[in-house]
């Protein structure tokens, strides 16, 4: 089934002028009307999305919405609040993922120590776990993570960082930015970059390569300024854009093009 009943990709319902985004991280499969959700993106110019998984059976739904939507890609992974359930079946499910051509990372997966729904030692535990998963299957790395910086970069260093690896709705700042460029890892920007509480993240966009840059709508959370207070959608993924082509002082053109070939690059997309 193509999206939104166009009969063809995401791309093919834009104009040659249009820019073309990937939202590179939203949560569908807990939406009712997928379809309209996806025309909506593709009127503004998604090509692509990542429908994120957050525990093994969410992960599932999100394998058949990636197989019933032209573009639409899934990943699989246990969510630092679900830590403490353990990645029971998570290996085999990434297999199935594989086999069927819908799977494209781990993930998300990480400490999130704000909430701390599941105990640290789970969710450490949990999030090395999909680490080694990661590097066996030689799939990418989706990374959650909040105020958890220390132990983050502990629990990677200490098994090792996949090639590919994406922290995800990136909230530090710019020294937190370096630590991750260093190891290799690209920073996903979402619509937090335009609450006017994010100086810190703003400067860390600003000093980081867009070469290094995604972008994300994490929808249906975190609608950016002006939409705050409304339920988040992958359309706005290019708001998103438009900040980040405002702090780097590029044309959203610019931005659309990079961070587009950033993410089928990272997540092995077709164009």
């Amino acid at each position: 089934m193509a999206i939104g009943g166009y009969g063809g990709r995401m791309s093919a319902v834009n104009g040659s002028s249009k820019p073309l985004w990937v939202d590179n991280h939203c949560h569908l499969d807990g939406e009712d009307d997928v379809a309209a959700i996806l025309a909506d993106a593709a009127a503004s110019g998604v090509e692509s999305l990542i429908c994120v998984g957050v525990t093994v059976e969410r992960s599932r739904h999100c394998f058949e919405i990636a197989a019933d939507h032209d573009g639409v890609h899934a990943t699989a992974g246990v969510h630092p609040h679900d830590a403490s359930d353990g990645v029971a079946g998570l290996e085999d499910l990434l297999r199935e993922g594989t086999e069927r051509g819908v799977l494209v990372a781990v993930g998300e997966c990480g400490l999130d120590y704000f909430y701390e729904h599941s105990p640290k030692s789970d969710q450490r535990a949990a999030f090395a776990a999909q680490i080694q998963m990661a590097h066996s299957s030689s799939l990418p790395l989706v990374i959650h993570t909040r105020d958890a910086w220390e132990d983050t970069f502990d629990v990677l260093d200490s098994e090792g960082i996949p090639e590919r690896t994406v922290f995800h709705c990136f909230t530090g700042g710019p020294r937190e930015a370096e630590r991750c460029l260093v190891r290799g890892a690209l920073l996903s920007i979402s619509g937090i970059v335009t609450f006017g509480s994010a100086a810190d993240l703003r400067a860390a966009v600003t000093s980081t390569p867009i070469e290094r840059l995604m972008v994300e709508t994490d929808s249906p959370y975190l609608a950016p300024a002006p939409f705050r207070g409304q339920k988040n959608r992958p359309a706005l993924v290019v708001r998103v854009g438009q900040e980040v082509a405002t702090l780097k002082g590029l044309l959203i053109e610019q931005v659309a093009l990079r961070t587009t070939a950033n993410a089928r690059r990272f997540y092995g997309l077709n164009p």
